[in-house]
This record gives C-alpha cells, structure tokens and sequence, in this order.
C-alpha cells in the first residue's frame, strides 16, 4: 500500500474509533489481569495462611490452589474473549478503513 493510503486511513473517523475501542479494551483486560495477578501475589506474600486454609472442612483443596485454578481459566476466558473481539469488530472495522482508503485513492 501507499503512504497515501496509509495517511487516508489515519485521518478515517472509523480508524480513530477502532484505535480508541481495541486501545480501551486491551487496558480494561490489562489492569483486570493484572490487579488479580499481583492481589494474589500479595496475599502469598502478606496472608499465606489464609490460602493454606482448606476449602471446606476434611477437604485436601485449599483456597490458594482454588483461587490459583479460577485466575488460570479466567485469563484463558479473558483471552479468548479479546481474540474473539478482534477477530469480529476489531477485524471488521479495519476492513472497512482499508476500503474506503482505497476507494478514495482510486
């Protein structure tokens, strides 16, 4: 492509919105990811006796192993749902700038 295009495609009103929709996005999943992965750290690190706690009376499943299996499926889900956002909307409205950047080239 052209620089032509590219620069046509940067000044598409639907290329600023994908821009702030997928950046808006990815931060939300970020600081979701990443306060529970570090408020988990910091439980191990402040409260492990809390963790070492089974979670109900005669079982060998703690509460840390049980938080630690819902993080691990959560950002697997949480992953999953952003490829399947940018496969979908994201990947749609690239589309839609790169045609119209072409279209208006032409």
């Amino acid at each position: 492509m052209s620089s032509e295009i590219y620069e046509r495609m940067r000044v598409n009103p639907k290329f600023q919105e994908l821009v702030a929709k997928r950046g808006r996005f990815a931060w939300t999943l970020s600081i979701v990811v990443l306060v529970l992965f570090y408020g988990f750290v910091l439980m191990v690190a402040y409260n492990p006796s809390t963790l070492g706690q089974p979670v109900s009376d005669g079982s060998m499943l703690t509460v840390g192993v049980a938080a630690e299996l819902f993080l691990f499926v959560l950002f697997w889900v949480l992953s999953a749902l952003y490829v399947r956002r940018a496969n979908t909307e994201f990947d749609n409205l690239t589309q839609e700038v790169i045609k119209q950047a072409r279209k208006e080239v032409k």
